[in-house]
């Protein structure tokens, strides 16, 4: 069937998305990307020049999805501790309705490349940003980015169980709660650093 040249551009990288996800980078060729989504390869090519770009494009698609839920999710809050919970809770229903979008950003693929990490080091300090705003202490700047990286760290090590793990507890809003207490009650246990020798002189 004929699609306008959009919604075509738009079938291709979902075809493209999960092949990529489920073979990796390298051994998925744009013959396989033509086949999948039922054109041809001009028609492809017509869209995106080459591989790279396609998987490029992909991964700013993807990226850029991920942070739109979690920035959503968290504005309709209205408590700290309501904000800390959405933000998980937008985080895992990602990866439980997005499994391929989650294995390309964070596969084997994306660390093999140094563009491709680029990208996913960038979307991923971009969560990490969105989270500091979540973290309400007494503290530096600096002291809550440390807090955040370590909080999208444990969603992300929590996706990749969920994942791979099939009788892992794979209900967002479930998991969004648990995490959320250990968030939660962690993060009021956090004092203002205190200036060490080093920094006091």
């Amino acid at each position: 069937m004929r699609l306008p040249a959009p919604e075509r551009r738009e079938q291709l990288l979902e075809v493209a998305c999960e092949m990529f996800a489920e073979r990796g980078f390298h051994t998925t060729s744009m013959d396989d990307i033509a086949v999948g989504a039922g054109v041809t390869k001009p028609v492809l090519y017509q869209h995106f020049p080459s591989k790279r770009a396609l998987y490029l494009e992909l991964l700013d698609n993807v990226g850029n999805h991920l942070l739109r839920a979690i920035t959503a999710a968290t504005e309709r809050a209205t408590t700290g501790r309501e904000r800390v919970e959405q933000g998980f809770h937008a985080y895992f229903e990602f990866v439980t309705e997005n499994r391929s979008e989650f294995r390309l950003l964070f596969g084997a693929s994306v660390r093999n490349d140094v563009e491709f990490a680029e990208i996913a080091d960038h979307v991923i300090e971009q969560v990490a940003v969105a989270v500091t705003t979540l973290i309400d202490i007494e503290g530096s700047s600096a002291h809550r980015a440390v807090l955040a990286n370590a909080l999208v760290g444990i969603a992300e090590a929590t996706s990749r169980r969920l994942l791979s793990d099939p009788d892992a507890e794979a209900d967002p809003q479930l998991l969004a709660s648990w995490l959320a207490e250990l968030a939660w009650f962690g993060l009021r246990g956090v004092r203002a650093e205190e200036l060490s020798p080093t920094d006091a002189r």
